[in-house]
């Protein structure tokens, strides 16, 4: 399993994908402020309980010795994620404010920002962690 099948890193690639959905649509809605009869769209608010609990898994510790006893941790942790998600996009049935629109924008640019850096932070523990044990 590489390192980035755990399932935090999992769920924080999953909300990248959400903000990066969330961009995109966003800048859809300003690129058609002046289309006549045009509606506002919103992405589906992101819920971490969606992502979780989706991918069973199990961990089992090998035996290097006889005396060893091999132990499993299987079926107490019931994680899914998916590998591709989709989000959905509902019309939000308001006229499109720009200001509002691009106050989304920055507020989906941090919130990207803060998810990258968990990732990259938790990425940067484990390798701390693996070369001061190796």
């Amino acid at each position: 399993m590489a390192f980035t099948d755990l399932p935090l890193f999992e769920a924080l690639k999953s909300k990248m994908q959400w903000h990066q959905t969330r961009q995109s649509v966003l800048a859809e809605n300003i690129a058609n402020s002046d289309t006549p009869g045009y509606q506002a769209k919103e992405v589906k608010t992101y819920s971490f309980a969606d992502h979780i609990g989706r991918q069973t898994f199990g961990l089992a510790t090998d035996t290097t010795k006889v005396g060893h006893i091999k132990g499993t941790l299987t079926g107490q942790t019931n994680v899914q994620v998916e590998k591709e998600d989709s989000f959905e996009v509902t019309p939000s049935g308001n006229a499109i404010n720009l200001e509002e629109q691009m106050m989304k924008i920055t507020q989906n640019q941090m919130d990207y920002q803060a998810a990258t850096s968990l990732y990259t932070k938790g990425l940067g523990l484990i390798r701390t962690a693996l070369s001061k044990s190796a």
